[in-house]
């Protein structure tokens, strides 16, 4: 018992001192402090706060987005969900979600849905298809847009560095398309049967927040550059990046100065992927593209939300300026909520301004952007 009182003690005192850290006006954030008391085998490689602490040992402790809730059927929106392996080898799983008429009332030759493929967010280093958040809110999204959601459970840093969530959103992806355009029924060999038999695959979508959202751009861009099956032209129908996550070296418009606070987020970008690619990689900055790479993007449509105090909403705000200054020949909508955190509608998803971000991803979905999407901006 005192040896785990020791650890959370520990643990308690590295979240105080990161806590401090962050309050203070100016300067670094170191990479993490010692952990006071502990061994060596306990000693602190790196502290990604508020998320998770890496020791040297290799051992990672959480902080949040661990819980898992059980696929169901969800009794206020009817939506059914299961759980699926992808990639046994792998290790890569999605929870499917499917609104309660489509599995009473679609046949074989009836009306499929819409294909929503979703990555969750949680800086590529914690949170889950599975988690409690994503589940209520696919539940919800599911129920309101009218879709057959793939919520995608990619592998985390620090224990798998990027690119490892980018392969499997992308081996997910294709996954999720080959089993929509199977024929359902005993000849569907592997694909999904829920996929085979509600889905569209002319009606594909890609969403995610924060992460996810970064996710869901760079799935975008590779399908431009490789196609999304055997190497065909992607169809990707629209894009929704839920107060994405990209950054940049260099500010763009009303983003921070803060010399400490830009550091920080170089040193976290490069934590989640080993240093594979750079803060001006096009990958987290693709505000840096030349306009002919943004043309690769292949979404008819693009939603981008934001939030008012978020401190990633003008690197938002960047990514809309620049794809409609590339050249691309799609459509791009902003739509900003003043007043909020990043990612607030997961927070707060009962409040008046989530019920309608919801609203407008749902009408994105399913009136070409004509619905109340149409008003860019939210009054507070």
């Amino acid at each position: 018992m005192a040896a785990v009182g020791g650890r959370l003690s520990s643990a308690v005192l590295l979240l105080l001192n990161m806590a401090g850290a962050l309050l203070a006006p100016r300067g670094a954030l170191p990479p993490g402090p010692p952990a006071a008391g502990a061994g060596a085998e306990d000693d602190v490689d790196f502290f990604f706060f508020p998320f998770l602490v890496l020791y040297k040992s290799g051992r990672v402790q959480r902080f949040m987005g661990t819980d898992t809730v059980p696929a169901s059927t969800d009794p206020a929106t009817g939506v059914a969900s299961r759980d699926v392996v992808v990639d046994a080898a792998a290790g890569l799983a999605a929870r499917l979600y499917l609104p309660s008429l489509a599995a009473a009332n679609s046949t074989d030759g009836g009306a499929r849905l819409p294909l929503l493929v979703f990555y969750h967010g949680g800086a590529f280093v914690t949170e889950s298809a599975f988690s409690p958040t994503y589940h209520r809110y696919l539940n919800a999204l599911a129920s309101r847009a009218r879709v057959l959601a793939v919520s995608v459970d990619y592998r985390l840093a620090p224990e798998r560095r990027l690119p490892a969530a980018y392969d499997d959103s992308w081996a997910a992806l294709r996954w999720a398309l080959a089993s929509a355009r199977s024929p359902p029924g005993p000849g569907a060999g592997a694909a999904d049967p829920w996929l085979s038999r509600h889905a569209d695959p002319a009606r594909l979508f890609l969403a995610g927040d924060s992460a996810g959202g970064n996710i869901a751009h760079n799935m975008a861009m590779r399908a431009g550059r490789e196609g999304l099956l055997d190497g065909g032209a992607a169809a990707i129908r629209g894009l929704a990046l839920l107060d994405p996550y990209f950054w940049g070296r260099r500010p763009v418009p009303s983003e921070t100065r803060d010399e400490g606070t830009r550091r920080w987020r170089e040193w976290t970008w490069s934590f989640v992927c080993a240093g594979r690619y750079g803060i001006d990689d096009p990958v987290i900055n693709p505000v840096a593209m030349p306009p002919e790479e943004w043309r690769r993007l292949a979404s008819a449509r693009v939603l981008v939300t934001v939030a008012g105090l978020d401190l990633l909403s003008a690197r938002g705000r960047a990514y809309v300026r620049a794809l409609r200054a590339s050249g691309w020949r799609g459509e791009v909508e902003l739509y900003e909520t003043p007043g909020e955190q990043h990612v607030y509608f997961l927070d707060k998803p009962d409040s008046e301004k989530a019920a309608k971000e919801m609203e407008v991803v749902a009408d994105f979905i399913n009136n070409g952007g004509q619905g109340s999407s149409a008003a860019l901006r939210m009054d507070a």
